[in-house]
């Protein structure tokens, strides 16, 4: 159907593009700042550039290539907004308060109740809510940083669950003056 050789890309993609708003609308998203939009014209130019023609047709390529981008980018940004409501609650289960979290975790609180809560943790816990709560890193990133198993990481975070929820009356009573001190 297509001659790669005799059509530029940019032929293609016209004659192409709603493949990305069809793959787009039968996975439900709503693509406000036109970023699914974009990686599906980047899907469209790797199987552009990838595309064997003794394989099968373009246009089946562009759709398996296009469909499973958005798929992984939209399990991403599911991720990314479930990890991000779990600092959230840690951190509301700390303080006995909600939190909104910022460009990081650090602009909401002070210095020094993290250095309080920090105190209170092994090396190993601390390590979890820095990478994990405040800096947004995955489990596996922080297990790939530190030379260790996601096994690892992850008892790291059930161990500093477990004291933050110990601790809790001391955290809300620090974090409250804390409060007073602003």
């Amino acid at each position: 159907m297509y001659d790669k050789e005799n059509a530029s890309f940019e032929t293609i993609f016209r004659q192409n593009e709603r493949r990305i708003h069809y793959h787009m609308h039968r996975l439900g998203i709503h693509d406000r700042q036109q970023e699914f939009y974009v990686e599906g014209i980047y899907a469209m130019w790797m199987a552009y550039k990838k595309h064997d023609p003794n394989k099968g047709p373009l246009a089946t390529y562009f759709n398996y290539t296009i469909r499973n981008r958005l798929i992984d980018m939209l399990r991403k940004k599911t991720n990314d907004n479930r990890r991000e409501q779990l600092a959230v609650q840690a951190i509301t289960e700390a303080t006995g308060r909600p939190s909104e979290l910022g460009e990081s975790a650090t602009t909401d609180m002070d210095e020094a109740f993290w250095e309080r809560i920090r105190a209170t943790l092994s090396p190993n816990q601390w390590k979890w809510v820095q990478f994990y709560i405040i800096d947004g890193m995955t489990q596996k990133e922080i297990a790939e940083r530190e030379g260790v198993t996601t096994e690892a990481v992850k008892s790291w975070a059930r161990e500093a669950r477990k004291k933050l929820r110990q601790d809790k009356e001391a955290l809300i009573k620090l974090y409250n003056e804390g409060d007073k001190g602003t």
